[in-house]
């Protein structure tokens, strides 16, 4: 009997999930698809009484998608390769090597991403002033470069099933540090990689509050700043930023959908050890 009710809560939960997820998605797709004054005079919930793509052509018209997509898409492949070198890097040094601050250094880290990041805005800001990035391309990177808490301790489950005995062998060749950790061990790798590669891009691509932040330029935009277009200070036009919201969601959702078997693959395997 217990185990019945289990279960029928487990589904009634999983439902009001699914509920709280998909009812806002939907709302966003009917007003995108509606005229402003349908939106007003139907509810959020009716379906759009003509399904027309003239949202998505005003979208075009005022903003630069297009130059938004190739800001987004430069920030995050650069900030994604940077970040993946500097914590494997990382998860490199704390695993194989043995030194007198390596608990402290670690402790840091949990520190970091203990703190709530908008606590330290104002010295960020100050610190990306003063080193002459503001408004550049140069200022999203240098925050999104930073290695983080769940990078280190997935590379550091990688870094502990890959056997000492080949870096002993290798050194034994005459090989350095740095090479055993370019040709052995990133390679092996791979996987941990892939995983934090595909969940860091997905996390930059979908940020508005850095880029908006950091490059208040029109020439900077990117995808997810090209929304505020929309928003303005007596009026807000929902119809079109339902368009734009819907227009700049699909890279991630195909980055997802083509990408999802590596980041279940990649966290599973570096969660379990042998």
């Amino acid at each position: 009997m217990f185990a019945a009710l289990g279960k029928i809560l487990y589904y009634v939960l999983l439902s009001i999930l699914t509920l709280i997820i998909f009812v806002p998605l939907l709302v966003v797709v009917f007003a995108a698809f509606k005229s402003a004054p349908e939106l007003a005079a139907t509810s959020p919930f009716s379906l759009p009484v003509s399904w027309s793509f003239k949202n998505f052509m005003v979208v075009f018209e005022k903003t630069n998608m297009l130059l938004g997509f190739l800001n987004s898409i430069s920030i995050t492949v650069t900030s994604v390769v940077i970040n993946a070198i500097l914590g494997a890097m990382t998860a490199f040094v704390l695993n194989r090597f043995n030194f007198r601050f390596k608990k402290t250094i670690f402790l840091l880290f949990i520190i970091a991403s203990v703190v709530p990041t908008y606590t330290t805005e104002v010295a960020r800001f100050q610190t990306i002033k003063s080193l002459g990035v503001y408004n550049t391309l140069f200022a999203p990177l240098i925050i999104y470069a930073g290695t983080d808490l769940m990078q280190i301790f997935i590379y550091l489950q990688f870094i502990e099933k890959i056997s000492k005995q080949l870096d002993e062998s290798a050194l034994l060749d005459g090989a350095s540090y740095f090479r055993i950790f370019r040709s052995i061990l990133f390679p092996l790798m791979l996987p941990a990689t892939a995983t934090l590669a595909i969940i860091k891009a997905v996390d930059i691509m979908n940020d508005m509050y850095i880029p908006y932040l950091y490059m208040p330029s029109k020439k900077l935009s990117t995808l997810s700043t090209a929304l505020m277009t929309f928003v303005g200070e007596r009026a807000t036009y929902w119809n079109e930023l339902s368009a734009a919201i819907i227009l700049v969601m699909l890279p991630t959702i195909l980055i997802y959908l083509i990408l999802r078997k590596f980041i279940f693959a990649g966290l599973m395997d570096g969660a379990m050890k042998e």
